[in-house]
């Protein structure tokens, strides 16, 4: 194990794809995520295999896709991973951050949790207390969250945003980072380091420290301009999602149905804010990697478990499989493995899990249905995926529909709904992107027959790949079960 590399795992909750400066972002300033980007492997066609962090996040540590692990929605239980393999060939396997496994201190294979959940955890686990929540007691302080912003006059008008108005350190995303680089800092480690930063943001509430808010207040970021065609074309889930939302405030965000251009400015600035406070700490923990002296040898990932419609197609969160929200930033950098550059196939970001296992030495588990990236990084040919998947069902934000899944070819994305005759279908090569559904298009019916066939044979597929899985976590079902 001594050529093994550290491999140092960076991943945010809800940020999207046009978020990074070096990746076509101007509006931004993130130097340090650039400094990866620029050093890395590019993956531009990352897409996650559930709109939503719980399913997504299980999804990612275990290898399978949501309807063959079981974990389908939030709050549903999950704690067995492939971490456990690398702790198995010699790795020492860190946690800092959020991690969102169920139960949120499930050891999960790591030899040490620092646990930061939600920013805004307001039902299940509402009194679990993390490590940020200790921080702040003992300032005699609370986090900022529902319950609080509630009391404000603005409330609604806010849409998530607010200001962190505590000390910054305390502010979720900096101690986070503060703890990883403090980790870095005092913990020898002799064994190869197998770290997992877990960044609360940019999730809601967007939460910046004042003087950044006002950095991107200040800015002409990109705003959503939603057609009433658009809306009139919106599949029947997606309208009960938006008075859902504007009923229910999720994670401090109070939804409009109709929020003004002023409104929506503040929500996208202060999102953003929370980027470049996130993209700060990347950059001391870089500077703390480089400060151990193991960077000739160290793997840094950096990306996130999924992205945020931030009013796009008049939604907002997640939930709703739009580009906007599947799509995610995936950055591989060691320059001295690995040749800079872009790959622009369809990849799944729980391809992940075989590709780090490679790395370690291991052989990932047969039954796996991620694939490892590693051919792609090594300059061999890889065609990557003929299609990507994603799929959601349970959640309490998705009251419209039972259970989606949707697929979505290099040029074409199809979403069905279990026990509807309404789906969504959009060609992406068009000018009009996702904001026209050629669901019931005459023109499109050879295209949505070929995607529609294209998702059977992926659950059979799926099916028969998996029938000899060794080691499926649980379903919420056989929770007891969970180790």
């Amino acid at each position: 194990m001594t050529d093994a590399p550290d491999i140092v795992f960076i991943i945010t909750d809800q940020q999207r794809y046009d978020t990074i400066a070096t990746l076509g972002a101007s509006h931004m300033d993130t130097p340090n995520i650039d400094r990866l980007a620029r050093t890395g492997v590019n993956f531009s066609q990352c897409h996650v295999t559930a709109p939503s962090c719980v399913p997504c996040r299980a999804s990612l540590f275990t290898g399978y896709y949501p309807h063959t692990n079981g974990v389908l929605a939030n709050g549903q239980p999950w704690s067995r991973t492939w971490v456990s393999d690398l702790a198995n060939a010699g790795y020492h396997c860190v946690n800092i951050g959020k991690m969102h496994t169920i139960p949120y201190d499930a050891k999960a294979g790591f030899h040490e949790r620092y646990v930061v959940e939600n920013k805004d955890r307001y039902m299940e686990g509402r009194w679990f207390f993390d490590e940020w929540d200790k921080a702040l007691a003992s300032h005699g302080l609370k986090k900022q969250q529902r319950e609080e912003y509630r009391k404000r006059d603005d409330y609604r008008d806010r849409l998530g945003a607010f200001t962190w108005d505590l000390a910054p350190k305390l502010q979720s995303d900096n101690f986070v980072g503060d703890t990883a680089c403090w980790w870095l800092e005092t913990k020898p480690v002799e064994k190869p380091l197998f770290l997992v930063v877990g960044f609360p943001g940019p999730h809601p509430p967007y939460d910046p420290t004042p003087e950044l808010a006002q950095k991107y207040m200040d800015r002409d970021v990109p705003v959503p301009d939603v057609s009433d065609a658009e809306l009139a074309d919106l599949a029947g889930p997606w309208v009960e999602k938006r008075q859902h939302d504007v009923d229910v405030d999720h994670d401090s965000v109070a939804w409009k149905l109709d929020p003004t251009p002023e409104e929506l400015h503040r929500m996208r600035a202060y999102y953003y804010a929370n980027v470049e406070m996130i993209d700060t700490q990347v950059g001391r923990i870089l500077d703390r990697l480089e400060a151990r002296g193991n960077m000739d040898n160290t793997i840094v990932i950096f990306t996130s478990d999924h992205g945020d419609n931030l009013g796009d197609h008049g939604l907002v969160q997640k939930w709703a499989p739009y580009e906007e929200v599947t799509r995610v930033p995936l950055i591989i950098s060691a320059p001295n493995r690995f040749k800079a550059g872009q790959v622009d196939a369809l990849v799944q970001l729980f391809d992940l899990g075989p590709t780090i296992l490679e790395w370690a030495g291991v052989t990932p588990d047969p039954t796996y249905e991620a694939i490892s990236l590693n051919p792609a990084l090594q300059g061999e040919t890889f065609a990557g995926r003929d299609h990507v998947f994603c799929e959601q069902a349970g959640d309490v934000n998705m009251t419209g529909a039972s259970f989606l899944t949707m697929v979505r070819s290099p040029t074409h994305k199809l979403v069905h709904f279990r026990n509807s005759d309404e789906g969504q279908l959009f060609d992406l090569t068009s000018a009009a992107g996702e904001t026209k559904n050629l669901w019931d298009d005459p023109g499109a019916a050879e295209v949505k027959q070929a995607l529609l066939q294209r998702m059977l044979e992926f659950h059979i597929e799926s099916t028969m790949h998996t029938r000899n899985a060794r080691r499926l976590i649980v379903s919420p079902a056989g929770a007891e079960a969970l180790q």
